[in-house]
């Protein structure tokens, strides 16, 4: 017999109590996970509460490179991903052999990782970064430095531009945001003209170029809630429109298509976690991450840095 709804979120707060967890889940969940988690952030909120909170399980709802990291954070906790199936292109876009050798070719280079890569990348290097903070954490090193970013080249170029840097990017996307095509904001601006154009900078240069705002999940969510428009055209993942929405009801938001057919841009890596599995992680205890206690150490060093920096 299927369970209700209802039943399932009653089940998974009961069993959160009993075992101590709590759900960390992305801006890019379903909307019943984000209604149902403790937190809800982007990639630098989630590392920060997944270390600072007192609970002995996380459910992480969201990709696997993000449940690595909670682990990194919190080797003694147990951290569970409801479905391992949930990967990322730009984790699979840079493989750890092949990077290795491409920093074996510039071995004067720092490499600055941007967190939407694997342990094993994260290992590889001298500082970790997200979209929230990947200036500031360019802007740290002195300007002469030479620098390797991974593995987002349209982050990396951004962040290039703006800085006046010229660091070697790593030549990788995450297809949910690098297949938004200007053509396709073009004409929601030709019919929303009043509406800003707000834009993750994991997107292209020429959709870069139009937006009047750049910024993180939660620099996007933020600038909607304070902003005096009354509409958004949305440059990113579905998923962060229903905590816009939460925050601004009286608001409009029009996710840029990555489908002529749907007025979306889904992450099917995002989607795959539902409330059935989340009651079945707590129930079962899985799906664990599991790392080893070498690639753990190596990988929370570059983390470490980026929070001391970040603050």
């Amino acid at each position: 017999m299927l369970k209700s709804k209802k039943n399932i979120v009653n089940e998974i707060s009961k069993l959160k109590k009993e075992k101590n967890a709590i759900i960390l889940a992305h801006f890019y969940q379903v909307p019943g996970i984000q209604d149902i988690a403790d937190f809800i952030g982007d990639s630098l909120a989630l590392s920060k509460i997944s270390e600072q909170n007192n609970a002995e399980i996380i459910v992480f709802c969201g990709v696997l490179f993000m449940a690595e990291t909670a682990k990194i954070l919190s080797p003694q906790k147990k951290v569970l991903l409801p479905d391992l199936e949930a990967g990322c292109t730009l984790v699979d876009s840079c493989p750890p052999d092949e990077f290795s050798k491409f920093k074996e070719k510039h071995p004067d280079h720092i490499v600055i990782s941007y967190i939407n890569c694997s342990a094993e990348i994260k290992a590889l290097s001298d500082i970790i970064c997200t979209s929230s903070n990947a200036i500031d954490i360019v802007n740290s090193f002195d300007e002469n430095e030479k620098i390797i970013f991974a593995p987002d080249k349209n982050l990396g170029a951004y962040i290039n531009n703006i800085t006046g840097r010229n660091m070697v990017l790593w030549e990788g996307t995450c297809e949910i945001h690098d297949l938004l095509t200007i053509e396709r904001v073009l004409n929601l601006k030709d019919k929303y003209p009043d509406a800003p154009v707000i834009v993750h900078p994991e997107c292209k240069a020429q959709i870069l170029a139009v937006a009047d705002f750049i910024g993180s999940t939660s620099k996007l969510l933020n600038y909607t809630k304070h902003s005096k428009s009354e509409r958004f055209i949305v440059a990113t993942e579905t998923g962060i429109k229903h905590q816009m929405k939460k925050h601004s009801p009286e608001k409009e938001f029009f996710i840029v298509p990555s489908d002529e057919n749907c007025m979306c841009n889904d992450c099917h890596y995002m989607k795959k976690i539902t409330l059935e599995k989340v009651l079945q992680s707590l129930e079962e205890e899985k799906y664990e991450i599991k790392l080893n206690n070498k690639l753990m150490n190596d990988a929370l060093k570059p983390v470490k840095k980026m929070m001391e920096l970040s603050g």
